[in-house]
């Protein structure tokens, strides 16, 4: 039986990279100046990060359009391989606007892959229902191929929607969805990791009240230097640890050296937001006790 042990640390959390980014790191990479590159050019960075994270992570997440095969092999063995299988309605250079479920991907699901991730983008409209359906469709399909489901929900107001509070609605999406039981929770930051320590604290645990089993935090959205304080303010409230991507390597996009500079950077960084996960988190296993 597949277990959350798959993707952990010993200790029970979680410490996973992200590095299914698609069209997003093609226009990052056009940010950082250097045009919208090739398709090998992403395959070569995800290649690289794979080889210079995987050792250090205990999960990596890769989609399937970009390099997968190359991809998945340079992650270590010891490191849990997680699969995205979100299709993604995203305009060029622009944000991921809606997803739905990869079949095919699903169906035809590669060798060696422990987990599914789906993103969600939740909002208040009229296809809330159908969003529900969709995560609780993704659940069941990741538990009928034997492997553990990772739940994303990213929540956006929805076009007439005024005032909208982030906090409340990544609240309102938890409640709403964790309650599906996927067997892991992936979370917007709280605040997106502004403010002081207490109210961080405060904020991460109105989150965990929402929850019905582990979570994990993303970095999506979160001040690069300030993911570690909200990493360990989550993990202090109950927040079992991170799969994150730009938190780690956004700053290493179109460097000259980037396997150098992933070991410089990246790998230091991993390795810190470990310790803190080790000290912090509340292991995976303690949501099945009493």
């Amino acid at each position: 039986m597949t277990t959350l042990d798959t993707i952990a640390r010993p200790s029970g959390a979680f410490a996973m990279v992200a590095m299914d980014q698609r069209e997003s790191l093609r226009h990052m990479f056009d940010l950082a100046g250097h045009g919208r590159p090739e398709d090998e050019v992403l395959i070569d960075f995800k290649v690289a990060v794979a080889q210079e994270l995987g050792p250090h992570a205990s999960g990596f997440l890769a989609d399937r359009q970009f390099g997968f095969d190359r991809v998945s092999a340079a992650v270590p063995a010891s490191t849990g391989l997680i699969l995205a299988v979100d299709a993604l309605d995203q305009a060029e250079g622009g944000p991921v606007e809606d997803t739905a479920l990869d079949e095919q991907s699903v169906a035809d699901l590669p060798l060696g892959v422990d987990a599914l991730k789906l993103l969600l983008i939740w909002r208040r409209d009229e296809r809330r229902d159908a969003r529900v359906e969709l995560a609780s469709r993704f659940i069941e399909a990741a538990r009928e191929r034997g492997v553990l489901s990772v739940l994303e929900p990213v929540v956006r107001a929805a076009p007439d929607e005024k005032d909208f509070d982030a906090d409340a609605a990544i609240r309102e999406a938890a409640r709403e969805l964790s309650a599906l039981h996927p067997d892991l929770y992936k979370a917007q930051v709280p605040m997106a990791g502004a403010g002081t320590e207490a109210e961080q604290r405060s904020a991460s645990s109105a989150l965990n009240e929402c929850m019905t089993g582990p979570w994990v935090v993303l970095s999506q959205g979160v001040e690069r230097d300030r993911f570690a304080d909200a990493v360990r303010a989550a993990c202090q409230e109950g927040a079992s640890g991170f799969l994150a991507g730009r938190a780690l390597w956004s700053d290493v996009v179109g460097a000259e050296d980037v396997r150098s500079e992933l070991r410089a950077r990246s790998v230091e960084r991993l390795t810190a937001l470990s310790d803190v996960v080790d000290e912090h988190a509340r292991s995976w296993r303690d949501w099945g006790r009493a």
